[in-house]
């Protein structure tokens, strides 16, 4: 009976995991989902998804996984940060939010219309509206976190997820590149007015795609690791037969794949996306390879041949030569970003340990920013600065938290995992942490919805790769079966052959 019910729960959420595939799919198409139209869809899909599940899980058909049974301190840490973007936003009195943040409760003292008198209430952020906005993408976030633990619970559907992820990056690819090198120059159903000449794929900013392509690779090189073994072969002939099965696997596809993105991460120019991606890739194979005792010589020859490989044939046919010329030329004259990160800083001092608010940075900047940095900056280009503004020392604390032991758990998935596709989605883990943190301190790949969820779904693979079953299990005990059965066949004829032969005896003897 209990292995019925195992069964029916693993076919009965089928279609819950293939909405969630789908939706990560469709998060990069509209814009990055960085519209309001668009990031709604997203909430409204994961509630969805998630209320599914939970409505089996009360009516008995679905079971919590060993990786979420686990992940208690993440989710804990998950909550104490919701609860708290909710009391930046919720009204409190007046006189703790001047205890708390007295930038924040002067500035709602001044727009009060109380005929001079202060006001009773007031808020931690100094837009509250926006604040609850951001409230409802973090829970949304918390949410796919949590799905991705429950449903995510055999090697093929990691498999699965990991292909998801990797083929909604080559789109993006192919179709960036595609406008870019054919002049259409088209973004989401409608005509690029910025950034015209370099790929952006569906999002508006060139270093969006960048950061997505990085986290796409990243789980793209995992899958590929997971599939490589040592070669055994010693003469030609055997070599060549590995080869021609190489060229027709597989593996193949997954490599033609990774130059696919890395053609179009070049085409965006993106100094710190290309940099980020080959840093990351570099220290995360360094990483690996320190800590996996179980690594091939194939990993070793993988990395390095996606380092020189890429650099030198795809970077000379697309131009990694110009992304060295912009790092060349950038100055601290040249570029604004710097600027605007400057006077980001006194603007979190005044706000040090509860923040102006999540999502208030476009509300609270202007009134430190100098006439020389004109114009108008809905974020900063720093996500560290942009979430030490927003949520303080606190807030920093808190996310800064959950991604480090999400990272610190990938690594020892890699040093103890025997499983090639855990280790081999414990590097993607790995790697696309250090790529995305690289990149954020100077972009807000963070602030887009499409690479927010998917960074989240990555952290949750930390949690997978380290709880998931040993793959070989069913196999082990069809062998331990099999060799149980002929053991016993084997004696069954034994004692008939004795019996045979003390009959044979016995005949003689009678004869």
């Amino acid at each position: 009976m209990p292995q019925h019910h195992s069964s029916s729960s693993h076919s009965s959420d089928q279609g819950i995991f293939i909405g969630f595939l789908i939706l990560m799919f469709w998060l990069p198409l509209p814009l990055g989902s960085n519209r309001p139209w668009a990031w709604a869809i997203m909430e409204v899909a994961i509630f969805s998804l998630f209320l599914v599940w939970l409505w089996g899980f009360l009516h008995g058909r679905f079971r919590l996984t060993e990786a979420f049974q686990k992940a208690k301190q993440v989710l804990i840490l998950f909550v104490l940060w919701l609860v708290y973007v909710a009391f930046q936003c919720i009204p409190l009195p007046y006189w703790l939010v001047e205890f708390l943040s007295p930038q924040a409760a002067y500035l709602q003292a001044l727009s009060a219309s109380t005929e001079g008198h202060l006001p009773l209430t007031a808020t931690l952020s100094v837009e509250p509206h926006t604040t609850t906005v951001s409230l409802l993408k973090s829970i949304s976030y918390v949410l796919l976190f949590v799905l991705t633990l429950l449903l995510v619970k055999r090697h093929k559907r990691l498999r699965w997820l990991g292909y998801a992820i990797v083929l909604s990056g080559v789109f993006q690819a192919v179709y960036g590149s595609l406008m870019t090198l054919s002049g259409l120059e088209y973004g989401f159903f409608h005509q690029k007015e910025h950034y015209t000449g370099l790929a952006t794929g569906t999002f508006i900013n060139r270093n969006h795609l960048a950061g997505y392509l990085e986290l796409c690779l990243a789980v793209g090189i995992g899958l590929l690791i997971a599939q490589l073994t040592d070669s055994t072969n010693t003469t030609w002939r055997q070599r060549l037969r590995s080869v021609l099965s190489w060229l027709l696997s597989e593996k193949m596809r997954l490599r033609l794949f990774l130059v696919i993105m890395v053609i179009a991460l070049v085409l965006t120019r993106s100094r710190m996306g290309n940099t980020a991606f080959f840093a990351s890739m570099m220290i995360a194979g360094v990483i690996g390879l320190l800590f996996s005792r179980h690594a091939t010589r194939s990993t070793v020859i993988l990395l390095v041949s996606l380092i020189v490989i890429d650099i030198l044939i795809v970077g000379a046919w697309f131009g990694v030569d110009k992304v060295a010329q912009r790092l060349k030329t950038t100055t601290f004259d040249s570029e604004i970003r710097d600027e605007v990160d400057i006077y980001t800083i006194p603007y979190w001092q005044d706000y040090l340990w509860t923040g102006s608010g999540l999502g208030s940075f476009s509300t609270a900047f202007p009134r430190y920013q100098d006439q020389d940095v004109g114009g108008y900056f809905d974020h900063a280009h720093n996500d560290y600065l942009e979430f030490g503004a927003e949520t303080g020392i606190i807030g920093i604390l808190l996310i800064g938290s959950i991604v480090l032991v999400c990272l610190i758990l990938a690594l020892l998935a890699q040093y103890k995992r025997r499983d090639s596709l855990c280790r081999g989605m414990a590097f993607s883990v790995v790697m696309g942490i250090i790529a995305l943190l690289i990149h954020s301190s100077v972009d807000f790949n963070l602030q887009i919805p499409a690479n927010a969820a998917t960074f989240i779904v990555i952290l949750a693979m930390a949690w997978i790769v380290y709880y998931l079953p040993p793959q070989k299990y069913k196999h082990q005990h069809k062998k331990h079966r099999k060799r149980k059965t002929e053991k016993k066949s084997a004696s069954t004829h034994e004692v008939e052959v004795r019996e045979f032969s003390i009959k044979e005896l016995l005949t003689v003897d009678g004869k």
